[in-house]
């Protein structure tokens, strides 16, 4: 919440929280401002602020999961993943940090129509079926007092709009934990860059490349398994074989799905890959003698 104060007005206030005086309207549909007729904001009056919350996904987590526990409904579980630039078919990454979209509640009036409401609220009247299908409506057309929810994944709040909003700390929090997922985005974004030095026997600019995105921390498992694996590479063309050792353990840990392919891997990897999974020993032999020691 924020406590209005002398002389402010709704969209001064909007322009110091997101920086666009045209989220006024978020403002006074979140406080439901334009109720009966429609009211003024006062000195003292407690706003609410939207803004979207963060979630980090554990081991075994899916969208359908997701979805339920965070939006009310399994079947929300697409627009959850599109909002995350992923698809609805695919895992979340293990320690991704994914959006969670503010729930914005409206109450329809005769005029309204979930077009208008996409139009409004998402910038787009062909975002309609969005709010069909996150409502449930099948098409229906939404009547006077329906409640209808509008899913916001995109309300990025300024820092002077974070100083504004300590009075509701969770808002702060959860803005504050966004920074993780743009540190991932950003390393997904220069991963490619890390390939390129490989294939380009720029062994010592990887390495530099690979450890610098480690040091950021809060990687996803996947972004964690790319990067030692080309590591792994780089270290071998370098001849520092203990760090190699290290960084195939490291990639193995994280992509169980990983194979040691000699198809793929060449003699300097399989070997440093080979200190980690080594052969298991062989088992006793199925005869009576191995079975019973004291036969003669």
């Amino acid at each position: 919440m924020y406590v209005v104060q002398k002389g402010e007005t709704l969209a001064a206030i909007a322009e110091r929280f997101y920086g666009r005086v045209q989220f006024e309207k978020l403002l006074v549909a979140a406080n439901m401002l334009d109720s009966q007729g429609g009211s003024s904001i006062v000195p003292g009056m407690r706003l609410e602020v939207p803004a979207v919350s963060y979630e980090l996904i554990q081991a075994g987590q899916t969208w359908d999961s997701l979805a339920e526990r965070l939006l009310g409904a399994k079947d929300r579980s697409d627009l959850l993943a599109l909002g995350n630039d992923s698809k609805p078919w695919l895992a979340p990454d293990e320690g991704a940090e994914i959006k969670i979209p503010y729930n914005l509640r409206l109450i329809a009036t005769e005029r309204d129509t979930t077009m208008s409401f996409a139009y409004k609220f998402l910038g787009d009247k062909q975002k309609a079926w969005v709010l069909d299908r996150y409502n449930h409506l099948s098409g229906k057309p939404i009547e006077r007092g329906d409640i209808v929810l509008i899913p916001l994944f995109e309300l990025p709040l300024t820092k002077e709009g974070i100083a504004g909003a300590t009075a509701a700390s969770d808002v702060t929090c959860r803005q504050a934990q966004g920074q993780q997922r743009e540190l991932q985005l950003a390393v997904t974004r220069e991963i490619p860059a890390l390939i390129s030095d490989i294939r380009g026997a720029r062994y010592v600019d990887a390495v530099a490349r690979g450890v610098r995105f480690l040091a950021q921390g809060n990687l996803t498992k996947p972004q964690r398994a790319v990067i030692d694996r080309q590591l792994l590479e780089a270290y071998s063309a370098l001849g520092a074989v203990g760090l190699a050792i290290e960084a195939c353990g490291k990639w193995l840990e994280n992509d169980p799905k990983a194979t040691l392919d000699p198809n793929v891997l060449g003699p300097k990897l399989l070997a440093a890959c080979q200190q980690v999974r080594k052969p298991a020993p062989p088992k006793p032999a199925n005869t009576p003698a191995a079975l019973n020691p004291t036969t003669r």
